[in-house]
């Protein structure tokens, strides 16, 4: 029987290195694990009330893998859930990477709810906590939308589970609108629309005795089978009833119902609102500048959208109105490339200052 071939052992030097047994590998694995270790891998979030989008780049900025997970909003969820959401999707980027979550060296993270310094503080160090060893920046979902537009003057209007508008003008200064929440604000926004649609079925379902068309499908899609158990749960978990609604009004829009059409067109002024709002704090009335729609209600009804932009023409007539040019979690994971570029330069110029 053949005797198994003897460890490799490597003296120099006075100092004695670990034994090392070496496994027979083909070129092609070789190949594929120094590749692994040469390689840097980066997170992207986009992280809002409804849902978080995540994209994992190399350091090639190849798209490695897209995943989502539930809301990382922590001034509607919370902070510990809000980093959970992160953690999982994360893990499944990781997972469909085939990757280790130890190999992410830096993560970028637009979130809402961090607007304010003791929220971002503690979301900052949550997420610190939960990927050790990788560097990590913590934007809003305003920031990191407002970061991927190239034109200097700007205008980014998030309708969404809350609604926002964030705008910059040519020498960089910055304004924000909205955003406070839906106690203060978030008028327009998907979480506005369900809780006055449901408001407005309820009152139906008092004046007639029964429910409306459009009561009965908010109930049926909600998987409700009375006003009281929906009302019961909104107390607990608003977040998890009135966005939810939107579709329902959106869809009967589509089909001409009077009443959605009038919650959306409403809906409509209230988000151009806000880009009014910034074009006059940052006085861009007169100027070309490209305004941006994103959040879950764009592209969700033809007739919010037509609304939004006819709105919008009025207040900016110079106006270019769009979508973002990638999207928020790609723009995140981008900037999260740029944390490497800024550490290896920072690295090159310690050296060189310590060989003087």
């Amino acid at each position: 029987m053949a005797s198994k071939p003897a460890p490799f052992q490597t003296e120099g030097c006075g100092t004695r290195f670990r034994q090392i047994t070496f496994l027979a590998l083909d070129s092609a694995q070789f190949r594929q694990i120094a590749y692994s270790h040469l390689m840097h891998y980066v997170l992207g979030f986009d992280g809002g009330g409804t849902k978080t989008e995540c994209v994992l780049l190399d350091s090639q900025s190849r798209i490695r893998a897209t995943t989502r997970s539930g809301p990382s909003n922590p001034f509607r969820i919370g902070h510990e859930a809000a980093t959970a959401a992160l953690t999982e999707a994360a893990q499944s980027a990781a997972h469909e990477a085939g990757i280790e979550i130890r190999q992410i060296s830096a993560l970028c993270a637009g979130l809402a709810g961090v607007g304010s310094a003791q929220s971002h503080e503690e979301m900052q160090q949550n997420i610190a906590n939960a990927f050790p060893g990788a560097k990590v920046r913590l934007i809003t979902d305003l920031e990191l939308s407002l970061a991927s537009i190239a034109q200097p003057e700007a205008i980014v209007l998030v309708a969404g589970t809350g609604s926002s508008g964030l705008g910059r003008d040519a020498q960089g200064h910055i304004a924000r609108a909205g955003g406070h929440g839906p106690l203060l604000s978030d008028q327009g926004s998907a979480y506005d629309v369900g809780r006055l649609a449901v408001a407005a079925a309820v009152r139906e379902l008092d004046r007639t005795g029964s429910d409306s068309a459009i009561g009965s499908e908010i109930l049926g899609r909600l998987k409700f089978s009375n006003w009281t158990e929906l009302r019961d749960r909104a107390r607990t978990a608003a977040d998890e009833v009135f966005p939810r609604v939107f579709p329902v009004v959106a869809q009967a829009a589509e089909s001409g119902d009077a009443h959605a059409q009038t919650l959306l067109s409403n809906a409509a002024q209230e988000i151009a609102a806000l880009a009014d709002a910034l074009v006059d704090r940052l006085r861009l009335r007169e100027s070309a500048i490209y305004i941006s729609k994103t959040g879950g209600m764009v592209s969700a009804s033809k007739f919010f959208d037509a609304q939004l932009d006819t709105a919008l023409k009025k207040i900016a007539p110079r106006a270019t109105t769009g979508f973002l040019p990638i999207a928020p979690a790609e723009a995140a994971a981008r900037l999260a490339l740029e944390l490497l570029s800024a550490n290896a330069t920072s690295t090159a110029s310690d050296r060189q200052s310590a060989g003087k």
